[in-house]
C-alpha cells in the first residue's frame, strides 16, 4: 500500500456520504476511474494519510477522461444551469469551497480520521457549498453525510 492517498476533497466527501448510506463496498466503474480501491483503503484504515489534491487525484489517475492530468469529462447542466459543463471546473468549484469550510488546502496532509472530524466539526451547513444543485438533492446528501462521518469515527464500524 502507498504511504499517501491524495484525495480531492469532494472525493472524499462522497466516500464518506456513500458510506453513510450504507455502501461498504464499492465497484469498478465504465470510466476506470478507482473510487473503488481508494474507498476500500480509506474505509479499511482510518488513519490512512492523505494528500488533499485540487487537481488529479489517485481515484482520477486511471479514469479514461483523465487526459494528461486534467478532467475532460463533461456534466449535464440541464438541472444546474449555473455550473460549467466541465467536469474539473465544476470539480474544482467544489474543491475550492470543501477546501475553505474544512480549513485545508492543496498538499494538506492528514489522516482520514482527522479529515472526517474536520467534516463533522466544520461542514455545517452544505447547501451553499452546493448551491447550483436543486436543494433537495443536496438536503438528502445532508442525511447520508452525517450518518457516513457518524459511521466512519465510530471504531465498531470499521469496514472489512
Amino acid at each position: 500500500m502507498k504511504d499517501v492517498i491524495y484525495i480531492k476533497p469532494h472525493h472524499f466527501v462522497d466516500i464518506i456520504t456513500s458510506f453513510g448510506a450504507g455502501k461498504v463496498r464499492f465497484e469498478p466503474h465504465p470510466y476506470g476511474h478507482a473510487v473503488h480501491t481508494v474507498a476500500a483503503q480509506i474505509l479499511s484504515n482510518r488513519d490512512a494519510l492523505l494528500g488533499i489534491e485540487l487537481g488529479a487525484d489517485d481515484i482520477c489517475k486511471p479514469c479514461r477522461h483523465n487526459i494528461n492530468g486534467l478532467c475532460g469529462d463533461t456534466i449535464d447542466t440541464s438541472f444546474r444551469p449555473d455550473a460549467p459543463s466541465s467536469k474539473r471546473e465544476w470539480n474544482l468549484i467544489i474543491d475550492r469551497r470543501w477546501c475553505e469550510r474544512l480549513k485545508i488546502k492543496q498538499g494538506d496532509r492528514l489522516t482520514a480520521r482527522r479529515l472526517c472530524e474536520r467534516l463533522q466539526n466544520y461542514a455545517g451547513d452544505i447547501m451553499d457549498i452546493y448551491r447550483e444543485i436543486p436543494a433537495n438533492l443536496t438536503a438528502e446528501r445532508v442525511s447520508k453525510l452525517k450518518e457516513g462521518i457518524r459511521n466512519f469515527l465510530s471504531e465498531d464500524n470499521v469496514a472489512a
